[in-house]
């Protein structure tokens, strides 16, 4: 299983005027461990043109590489596996076409959901929206997150890793670690930074501090 301290989802058009390409090799020195290629407003011929430079950076320095939402695209650029919300194939539908071997996410937001994706065969959850996000379009104006006190009801429902999402900077990472979670998965806290490298590595050091605390 990978590292789930720091989990980047990408964004291009949400990466200050950089690539995607650049951004991912800047979160790759300051120790991303997982990398999921979203990229929702690219077309699917697009994604998969940059997936392949993606996955190649991934694989030379033993990063995962995960696609979202999308099987056929994971299982045409052979990534290490798939993410997938609601609205996507069933978790055991995504692993009977990916193989065992393959890394199965699901998005939940609720312990009994987090419970049902265990259950299907899940590898691992992102669990959210945590904090308010500016890079959703689709979440109500009033709608907060669930924050950390749903996180740690989850700790206590499942056995599988899971990351929070979500308005996650380095600043609260640290709080949703100490509610039982194994890392965290940003957007614009590493897209939008000044220096990726730093954002990266930043937090990973906050999900550290707040692993040890809740130790």
């Amino acid at each position: 299983m990978p590292d789930w301290s720091a989990y980047l989802v990408t964004g291009e058009s949400l990466s200050a005027g950089r690539t995607t390409r650049e951004v991912v090799e800047r979160a790759i020195e300051g120790g991303v461990g997982v990398v999921q290629l979203r990229e929702k407003d690219r077309s699917v011929r697009e994604r998969y043109e940059m997936g392949t430079e993606i996955r190649e950076l991934c694989r030379a320095h033993g990063v995962a590489f995960v696609v979202n939402d999308r099987v056929d695209l994971a299982q045409a650029l052979d990534a290490d596996g798939v993410h997938l919300g609601d609205d996507d194939l069933p978790v055991p539908v995504a692993r009977e076409l990916l193989g065992e071997e393959a890394i199965v996410g699901r998005s939940v937001s609720t312990v009994a959901a987090a419970r049902d994706a265990e259950a299907a065969g899940a590898d691992y959850l992102g669990v959210g929206t945590i904090y308010r996000t500016g890079s959703k379009s689709d979440i109500p104006e009033d709608e907060h997150g669930v924050g950390p006190e749903r996180v740690a009801a989850i700790a206590d429902a499942v056995d599988i890793p899971f990351v929070g999402i979500g308005g996650i900077t380095a600043e609260n990472a640290d709080a949703v670690a100490r509610a039982g979670a194994d890392g965290v998965a940003v957007i614009t806290a590493v897209t939008r930074a000044d220096d990726p490298a730093a954002a990266t590595a930043a937090l990973r050091e906050a999900v550290e501090r707040g692993t040890r605390e809740r130790s």
